[in-house]
């Protein structure tokens, strides 16, 4: 196996297991707002739901951003090929990790803003997609510079 393919596949691994990482902490951090929020008030589950989950697209952008990328793993890769991969799945795995996690925060605020009898929903939805652009962007630029890497 060649240097240039061991530091695609350290990269595309790194990408879906940061992006996984991250949305698994999000989604526990809304979770946990959950909870709390069900013993103030029961009734708001489903919109307790839907925040909880939002921060689990961001492991779908990784897992996504593999799929493009994946076709590129191959023993006649070149080392800038392999260097790439590196840095996308980086990029994608780090701006996943930290966009779910702080997507999580926002979304465990606005779970608590309904629970103490606010009318948050459509706000905290809002605010809470602020954090996950940066994880779109990151995906994006991972599909365009896939798009180089075969040139």
């Amino acid at each position: 196996m060649t240097t240039a393919l061991i530091l695609g596949w350290i990269g595309i691994g790194m990408m879906v297991f940061l992006s996984g990482c991250g949305s698994a902490i999000g989604t526990s951090i809304g979770g946990s707002a959950t909870l709390g929020a069900l013993k103030r008030k029961e009734d708001g589950f489903g919109n307790f739901m839907i925040l909880s989950a939002l921060p689990g697209t961001q492991g779908l952008y990784g897992f996504a951003a593999f799929f493009i990328l994946q076709k590129y793993l191959t023993p006649e890769m070149s080392m800038f090929q392999g260097t790439a991969l590196l840095g996308l799945g980086l990029t994608v795995g780090i701006a996943c990790l930290v966009s779910a996690i702080y997507q999580g925060k926002v979304c465990a605020n606005a779970i608590n803003a309904i629970a103490n009898g606010q009318d948050a929903f459509g706000k905290g939805l809002i605010l809470a997609v602020f954090p996950e652009l940066y994880a779109i962007i990151s995906f994006a630029t991972a599909f365009l510079a896939g798009n180089l890497l075969g040139k």
